[in-house]
């Protein structure tokens, strides 16, 4: 009675056009080979999805669709000659006899649970909660595990400076603990990274660029290196240009200057005349004794 009423609601499909394919479904193919029929054209339309799974009972034959599968390729050969990618599971079941050890290999490589923490260590990861239950992970195992994803953002920023790029250099280094110059075959240019995380280019003669990937830690080493370079950029000293007019303005009173002097002196003679006081733009000639 137990085994009727596990299967009271199988089913026998003889042809596609009878299945409904909606929601959760387990096909039985029999033989195991899964190499024509209607248990082909199943895994032909699901053999894609990673939420399918391909359960592997028993042996498989040379040849066959099944021993392809078992060796975990990336894409399979459809009965069209066209190739599909392999992203649903493959399951094999192992039965060995008594007292016999089974060796079994995982593809993920990078999994949180590899060393057992010992008691008060500290355990860094993600904490993924699904319906009730939780687990913790490092983040790149994140879309391995779940059907969560990671995304990173890079920041750009460019900036007016006018000073030395050796002097921000140098500055950052006299701040910060690690400030490393980077070669021009790697930066196109002269540049410097920041405790491994945040590089500093040259653009041009009037401007920097910062760029870093987004994360807690990069953001505070950008907020300081912005802080110090638009320090500095307040430090440099402006310089003023004369407008053109200005310029000959005072060119033509220093040789107005020069003319009278050299009229007096032609008169006076060069002992009986000198220079008393200047003002702005006039000065006082004192000749002899008057």
């Amino acid at each position: 009675m137990a085994v009727y009423q596990t299967y009271i609601n199988t089913s026998a499909l003889k042809c596609i056009e009878n299945f409904n394919d909606v929601g959760p479904s387990v096909v039985m193919a029999s033989p195991s080979g899964v190499q024509s029929g209607l248990s082909r054209q199943l895994f032909e339309i699901w053999c894609s999805d990673k939420k399918n799974a391909c359960v592997i009972p028993g042996n498989v034959v040379e040849g066959t669709l099944t021993k392809t599968i078992i060796n975990e390729p990336k894409e399979v050969t459809l009965m069209n000659g066209i190739t599909a990618s392999l992203n649903m599971h493959n399951t094999k079941i192992i039965s060995p006899k008594n007292c016999l050890s089974v060796e079994m290999y995982f593809n993920s490589e990078k999994r949180l649970a590899e060393k057992t923490p010992e008691v008060g260590e500290t355990v860094s990861g993600l904490l993924v909660k699904k319906t009730f239950t939780y687990q913790i992970m490092v983040p790149d195992d994140l879309h391995v595990f779940s059907q969560l994803s990671t995304e990173n953002i890079s920041h750009r920023i460019t900036f007016a400076y006018t000073g030395a790029f050796g002097v921000l250099e140098h500055r950052l280094k006299q701040i910060l603990e690690s400030v490393e110059s980077l070669p021009d075959e790697e930066s196109e240019g002269p540049a410097f990274r920041v405790h491994e995380r945040l590089t500093v280019k040259y653009e041009s003669e009037k401007h920097i660029s910062l760029h870093w990937r987004s994360d807690p830690i990069s953001d505070m080493v950008s907020d300081s290196v912005v802080a110090l370079v638009l320090n500095i950029s307040c430090e440099i000293p402006k310089v003023f240009v004369e407008s053109e007019e200005a310029t000959k303005t005072e060119e033509n009173s220093k040789k107005a200057e020069k003319v009278v002097h050299a009229l007096l002196v032609s008169l006076l003679g060069d002992g009986e005349v000198w220079r008393e006081w200047e003002t702005g733009d006039k000065c006082r000639w004192k000749c002899g004794a008057s």
